[in-house]
């Protein structure tokens, strides 16, 4: 039986691998759940952060998601040998020789005295370390340690720079002391199934998966894809017929869509991937039409949205896609202009 494919309900994105720089900004939530959810109010999402019900940090393949508590506490325990594994891969030479316990401890206690930038932070590091690359040490500090990062960073509308506390610092609470790697996957499966199990290393960056799938299995749905491949979902799980017609939506920057599959071309033609996704690891917000990419946009100033199609639109999918454009200038707070440039 070929699988059917879900189009996920679940929000955000990433970035590349231990990197913090201003660019990644956080307002990618936001636009994932405007384009999922009926009435989403910005402000709903910045109260939980201030509330320290959701928290950013880094997770699925070291970058920066955000997250309900709970799932921090419990996936980021069982995230910790792929950041050791970045870490190493990053910073191995740089680090080479280091006590990375005894870092963690003085880390740990610098950002419990007061949230620090990753600047900051790896120049405290170094005062006792001066032969060590201070940035360097910032990220052995976040692989060691569950950094989240604290408001006003990621509330709409308003702005501030990365500082970090630990999360047991800031939701009072410690990780989770026996994770199971069962709940990861069918968390992952609820949003992004069906699924293979290089789907599911892809979306993670976590080896070893395989195992927990087939051991889940008879709890799970199974199917085969075009290519003969193994695909698992949840057996409640919606997987609507593959004719039913699917929105025009303006998908937000990094958004994982995009980035949560092995094969991305369920969703992202191959001959459009080097449009959306750069060498410098910039995921641009895409145009879906019919569920699949079919072009990219962005905001041109603070009050235009520019549409890029990669071909002409259909008039109906054109007329929808400018809705969803004016629908992005609205909840940013007012009006604008919609532009159209040139397919190409």
């Amino acid at each position: 039986m070929h699988a059917p494919q879900r189009r996920p309900a679940r929000p955000p994105g990433g970035r590349r691998e231990f990197d913090d720089r201003p660019r990644a900004a956080p307002q990618p939530p936001y636009l994932g759940l405007l384009a999922r959810l009926d009435g989403f109010a910005p402000e709903r999402l910045s109260t939980l952060i201030e509330q320290r019900a959701v928290v950013r940090i880094a997770l699925q393949r070291g970058t920066i998601h955000l997250v309900t508590a709970e799932d921090c506490l419990t996936l980021r325990p069982l995230l910790q040998p792929m950041l050791d594994q970045a870490l190493r891969t990053t910073y191995g030479r740089r680090l080479a020789g280091l006590d990375l316990d005894a870092l963690a401890a003085e880390a740990r206690a610098l950002v419990e005295a007061e949230p620090r930038t990753f600047q900051q932070l790896g120049a405290l590091l170094a005062a006792s370390r001066p032969d060590r690359d201070p940035a360097a040490l910032a990220q052995a500090a976040r692989c060691r340690l569950p950094l989240v990062q604290v408001p006003p960073r990621g509330l709409w509308g308003r702005s501030g720079p990365a500082a970090h506390t630990t999360a047991e610092a800031w939701l009072g609470r410690p990780l989770d002391p026996d994770p199971c790697p069962d709940d990861l996957v069918l968390r992952y499966l609820a949003a992004f199934g069906p699924a293979s199990a290089a789907d599911l290393r892809k979306w993670s960056g976590l080896g070893g998966l395989a195992p927990v799938l087939r051991r889940l299995a008879p709890r799970l749905a199974a199917f085969r894809d075009e290519h003969g491949r193994q695909l698992y979902d949840l057996p409640e799980a919606p997987r609507p017929d593959p004719d039913t017609p699917a929105p025009v939506r303006l998908v937000a920057p990094f958004d994982n869509l995009l980035l949560s599959h092995a094969d991305r071309t369920r969703v992202l033609p191959e001959e459009y991937k080097d449009r959306v996704m750069t060498r410098n690891g910039i995921v641009h917000g895409t145009l879906l039409v019919d569920g699949l990419v079919a072009g990219t946009w962005r905001a041109a100033g603070e009050r235009e949205v520019a549409v890029v199609p990669f071909a002409p639109l259909r008039p109906a999918d054109r007329e929808a896609a400018g809705a969803e454009a004016e629908r992005v200038l609205a909840f940013a707070g007012g009006g604008g202009t919609v532009r159209f440039e040139t397919p190409g």
